[in-house]
């Protein structure tokens, strides 16, 4: 079989660079790339939104004079056509995600919402039943700060902070935690509640519904693109092994 690949005194043919790539671990980036590829294909770029585009990227890099410019290029090993390729790709995969999911994401949002949604709550956890209910009832009383009482006596890392954690997702906390904290208004001490091997104190501080701005729709248009991307990927790599009669390790 034909070479297609040199480096130094190895010669591999298709089939044996196939195998590299799979030993490696390198097979589904390729794929994945030329997946991308093939999708966004049909995709034009404007020559004033690549110039837009690749202004905004030196100015992350903070990159302002050609010198600099060029300096980095050098070290990158990069030419100027390569990285100009590099922005159009990307503004390309941009376009590709916004023409084919944008119009669902309302949709999505509505239905992710439950999980995109933030708490920030104080926590106490203890192991014994009736000095959790003695604390409990000092907090609810009044007699002791929920911060205090939770760095003196609770027996998780949360002892360091006086109890408090977030924001995080209503989908992080223990599931029965998660439904307790969306039952309850913020300020008010969740009824002493028994979680696994622990019995918990708990007080919702902060409740943050998720909103649909900018900065979401770029995190459920890349989660839809990666969601696609990896069905694309379980499809492709099992044909390609196949057709090129290469198992895979474990089968």
């Amino acid at each position: 079989m034909t070479a297609i690949l040199e480096v130094g005194h190895q010669t591999l043919s298709p089939s044996e660079l196939l195998t590299r790539l799979i030993d490696y671990q390198m097979l589904s980036s390729l794929v994945r790339e030329l997946i991308i590829d093939e999708a966004i294909a049909y995709i034009e770029i404007a020559s004033d939104r690549t110039k837009q585009a690749l202004d905004q990227f030196f100015e992350q890099q903070k990159l302002i004079t050609p010198e600099q410019k060029q300096q980095w290029l050098q070290k990158q090993g990069l030419t100027q056509t390569q990285l100009n390729r590099q922005i159009i790709r990307q503004c390309k995969i941009e376009q590709f995600k916004q023409i084919t999911w944008g119009h669902k994401l309302e949709a999505y949002f509505l239905q992710r919402k439950s999980q995109l949604d933030q708490v920030m709550y104080s926590l106490l956890r203890i192991n014994k039943a009736m000095v959790a209910r003695e604390l409990y009832f000092r907090i609810q009383e009044e007699e002791q700060d929920f911060a205090e009482v939770a760095r003196c006596y609770s027996q998780g890392p949360e002892a360091q902070t006086g109890g408090l954690i977030g924001p995080v997702a209503l989908s992080s906390p223990h599931p029965t935690l998660a439904k307790l904290l969306t039952r309850h208004k913020p300020g008010q001490l969740l009824p002493l509640t028994r979680i696994e091997n622990w019995f918990v104190i708990v007080r919702l501080e902060k409740y943050l519904p998720a909103q649909l701005n900018d900065a979401m729709e770029k995190r459920l248009l890349n989660e839809l693109f990666n969601q696609w991307l990896h069905q694309e990927l379980q499809r492709q790599i099992p044909r390609i092994m196949v057709s090129e009669g290469v198992q895979a390790f474990g089968s």
